[in-house]
């Protein structure tokens, strides 16, 4: 194999424009296949659990036929007084929820896997985040900018909401969906490596 990142397919099981950008920062250019999978709970499963799975569960689901890529799937969820916030379901419950944040600390559990010639990889990034003491108006008024709408706990640190934000112990892109330092455990993992801006296969492997 070619050590040139443009004959090493790199396939993004996500819709999601966040992991997008975070990969294009690494200057890596992902084909993005989006994987129809069952996001349902199951009966017991926490949310490391619950995260994991659907990581992996996607990169498998767009793994090429010819497995001629490597495929990245992942999965992020807010857990806040061992409730797990998804996304907003309108404006008001947008609110609600980041007034439930306010002033408190919560977890980001953010899952990565990666799918490749030699297997399916995957691992677990948890942020703790605490949030800004901030009043009802202040929620309402970045609910009103839009942007809480389709992320988990409904808010963005990477966006108008690190207003909100007073400190994190982890990984900020975990909390932004994509673990970078997680990604690149799993790289080296599959035999691969991170040299930036190409993803080259480990000489050592």
């Amino acid at each position: 194999m070619s050590d040139r990142l443009e004959e090493i397919r790199i396939i993004l099981a996500s819709q999601s424009p966040r992991r997008a950008d975070v990969l294009r920062q690494l200057g890596i250019v992902a084909e993005v296949r989006p994987a129809d999978v069952d996001e349902s709970y199951r009966a017991g499963e926490t949310p490391h659990d619950y995260v994991e799975r659907l990581a992996r569960t996607k990169a498998e689901a767009a793994f090429p036929r010819d497995g001629d890529a490597l495929v990245v799937g992942g999965d992020t969820v807010v857990v806040h007084a061992g409730q797990v916030l998804g996304k907003p379901a309108d404006e008001a419950a947008a609110v609600e929820m980041l007034v439930g944040l306010s002033g408190s600390r919560h977890q980001v559990l953010s899952g990565i896997s990666l799918a490749g010639p030699g297997g399916v990889f995957g691992s677990v990034a948890t942020t703790t985040v605490r949030m800004q003491r901030y009043d009802r108006d202040t929620a309402a008024a970045y609910v009103a900018t839009g942007e809480p709408m389709d992320k988990a706990g409904g808010y963005g640190i990477q966006g108008l909401g690190a207003a909100l934000v007073d400190s994190i112990d982890g990984d900020y892109y975990a909390v932004v969906g994509f673990p970078v330092a997680a990604f690149l455990e799993l790289l080296a993992d599959a035999g691969f490596r991170y040299a930036f801006g190409a993803i080259t296969p480990n000489p050592s492997e």
